[in-house]
C-alpha cells in the first residue's frame, strides 16, 4: 500500500534538501534527538547505493533501521530510499520505501511531497503504519524548518 502527503515549509527547496537529505546524518540527531541517537554511513559515500544505519533513541520501539539510498537527484531535489533491515522489517513489514521531492513555491519556501510504500508481511494484520510514518516524517520536516530558521547559516 502507498500513501502520499505534502508538507509546506518556508525554507527554500535547495536548503531544505541539503538539511533533510544531504546532511541528515549530522543534523538529524540534533534536530530530532527524541527519535534519532546517531546516523552512521556503513556502505558507500552518500551517493545512490549507499547504506546508512539510523540508531534510534531508547523511546522508540526498535533500536535501528538500515536504509539504502536508491536514487538521488541533486538538480530536482528528489530522493528515494528503502529500509532494508531493522525497524519493523521482517517482523511486521516485508519492505518500506519513501520517495521525497522538494518543490520550490512562489513564496520562496518549498513543498515536501512524500510517498511511502509499505508491504506488510503475510499473516500480519494491517495497523496504522502509514499514519505513524506520516506523523513522524511531518514532525521531522517541521523540526528541520524550525532548526534552519533558528540557524540561518546552516546549509545556506
Amino acid at each position: 500500500m502507498s500513501s502520499t502527503f505534502e508538507v509546506e515549509t518556508s525554507i527554500p527547496a535547495s536548503r531544505m534538501f541539503k538539511a533533510a537529505v544531504l546532511d541528515w546524518h549530522n543534523l538529524g540527531p540534533k534536530i530530532v534527538p527524541e527519535h534519532i541517537k546517531s546516523i552512521d554511513l556503513i556502505h558507500g559515500d552518500g551517493s545512490a547505493g549507499s547504506i546508512r544505519q539510523i540508531n534510534f533513541a531508547p523511546a522508540l520501539p526498535f533500536p535501528f533501521a538500515k536504509e539504502r539510498l536508491d536514487s538521488i537527484d541533486h538538480n530536482n531535489f528528489e530522493v528515494k530510499n528503502t529500509t532494508i533491515e531493522g525497524a519493523d522489517i521482517g517482523t511486521k513489514l516485508e519492505c518500506y520505501s519513501t520517495h521525497s521531492k522538494f518543490t520550490p513555491t512562489s513564496s520562496g519556501g518549498c513543498v515536501v511531497k512524500v510517498t511511502t510504500t509499505v508491504k506488510i508481511l503475510p499473516g500480519v494484520k494491517p495497523g496504522d503504519e502509514e499514519a505513524k510514518a506520516k506523523e513522524t516524517i511531518t514532525k521531522a520536516i517541521k523540526a528541520t524548518e524550525a532548526y534552519l530558521l533558528a540557524h540561518p547559516t546552516i546549509c545556506a
